[in-house]
């Protein structure tokens, strides 16, 4: 079996395993043709690019599972061929640090970086049960009472490709932006899953951190807010089941906002966290 046939042996048969999987051209370089159908607006999801780098670091590491990862957005991807590249930093007992960068071609031929990752992985399955935290799951109306895209009677501003593959439901009082009415509060909480009924695991919360509308919307701002750097935590394997998201910004000046996102799972686990810096066009 080729090196490339190995790298895709491991891919499952769901639309995000096919989308984010990488082909072995060479130790430490992988082709993918970034698909269409995770695009907002025009551009490629900061999430999904993600997941591309972070199943490319999987299959260059030792270690399997990411654990944190830092990325920067350099320039906006676009759907079509791309190339990543990984570097082996350290490898250790516990844990395996590597960077990866992932490139695109411009009109002259000439290679573009578009994000540039430095992530350590390890094994999940290997730590401990015990947790002492003093966080608490989003309070979040059950499923049934939220609403996503198709619930909509006309269309959503900011919708896109990447809605079709999602399984999302807002919750109502984050939704005031869609109606018209934001509530000035930088607040954002969901459902979330893949519409194919894929569960959650690792490499998909990469995904789940930047997969909701931004909270400018709820600030009243509307556009595309790019992301300007990326760092996510994953804090244990994603119980079956649908996510919920919950993502706030408490600072917007400059032109520039965070948001802190938190992930957790059916069995009420603190699975995800992040924290992205991103532009807003004011």
């Amino acid at each position: 079996m080729s090196e490339a046939a190995l790298v895709q042996a491991a891919i499952g048969d769901s639309e995000f395993d096919r989308d984010t999987a990488v082909t072995r051209r060479a130790p430490g370089v992988y082709d993918i043709d970034l698909s269409a159908g995770w695009t907002i607006i025009n551009a490629v999801n900061g999430g999904y690019l993600l997941a591309v780098l972070g199943r490319a670091l999987a299959d260059a590491l030792p270690h399997g599972d990411p654990f944190t990862v830092s990325a920067h957005y350099l320039t906006a991807s676009e759907p079509g061929p791309a190339v990543v590249r990984t570097d082996v930093v350290r490898t250790g007992r516990t844990l395996s640090t590597g960077q990866a960068s992932l490139f695109q071609y411009d009109d002259a031929g000439r290679e573009v970086e578009r994000i540039r990752v430095l992530a350590s992985y390890g094994d999940l399955d290997a730590l401990p049960d015990d947790v002492r935290t003093m966080a608490k799951p989003p309070a979040i109306p059950p499923l049934d009472q939220c609403f996503g895209p198709a619930d909509s009677p006309g269309p959503v501003p900011g919708s896109s490709a990447i809605t079709d593959r999602l399984m999302l439901k807002l919750d109502p009082s984050t939704l005031g932006w869609a109606l018209g009415s934001p509530s000035g509060k930088g607040e954002m909480r969901a459902w979330f899953g893949l519409a194919d009924g894929r569960d959650a695991d690792p490499l998909s919360l990469l995904l789940a951190v930047d997969a909701l509308p931004p909270t400018a919307f709820e600030l009243g701002l509307s556009g595309w807010v790019p992301t300007v750097e990326l760092t996510v935590h994953i804090r244990c394997r994603p119980a079956p089941g649908p996510l919920r998201v919950s993502i706030t910004t408490r600072n917007l000046a400059g032109g520039f906002l965070e948001e802190d996102a938190e992930v957790w799972d059916s069995a009420d686990r603190l699975v995800a966290q992040s924290r992205q810096l991103a532009r807003v066009r004011l």
